[in-house]
């Protein structure tokens, strides 16, 4: 849902605002509120979480984090899962990791809801990867398909369930198939 503001926000102005359930985001200068998670959503989103950080965490490659929110590049936004490379995590002076985040995730996943403007997902993912981003996916359960996005590369499509999903250089260790993936929905 697009709210529109009496007087338009800054950014600065939006970030003080107190936050919503779902998140809201601000791109373009537009307040977007996101939608609330639903059953397909949560387990995917809930199971990437555990499968990427069992591989990229315990060697302090990476760190997948759940609704984070990404100010950067003049946007905020709360990607469903961000990933971010072990050195990029935004740490306090006592080395625990920060609660504000002013840059962009290694790795963007989105997971696309029902009534989600799949036009609006991809700017999201695209704006990231003009700032820093390795790669995005952009997943979409009611058509069991992934589409990958790498900086100046045409998207990828992966909806065979033997396909091998790409991830970035940091969790080459990571072996993900389409079937893995939707087949939580079915556990």
């Amino acid at each position: 849902m697009v709210q529109t503001p009496a007087k338009p926000l800054s950014l600065e102005e939006f970030l003080k605002l107190p936050e919503t359930e779902p998140a809201s985001e601000y791109i373009d200068s537009q307040i977007i509120q996101k939608p609330m998670p639903q059953g397909e959503h949560s387990t995917i989103q809930g199971e990437l979480i555990i499968v990427i950080n069992a591989v990229v965490k315990p060697k302090k490659v990476a760190r997948a984090f759940p609704e984070l929110r990404c100010t950067f590049g003049g946007i905020s936004i709360v990607p469903d899962v961000a990933i971010f490379t072990w050195e990029r995590i935004p740490r306090k002076e006592n080395g625990g990791v920060a609660n504000v985040f002013q840059v962009a995730p290694d790795w963007i996943i989105e997971i696309l809801s029902p009534d989600q403007s799949a036009t609006k997902v991809i700017k999201k993912i695209l704006h990231s990867l003009n700032h820093e981003t390795q790669m995005g996916w952009l997943i979409d359960p009611n058509e069991q398909t992934i589409f990958v996005y790498q900086p100046k590369q045409q998207p990828e499509v992966f909806d065979e369930t033997e396909q091998l999903l790409p991830v970035p250089s940091f969790a080459s260790e990571l072996r993900l198939t389409v079937g893995d993936l939707f087949g939580w929905l079915f556990e």
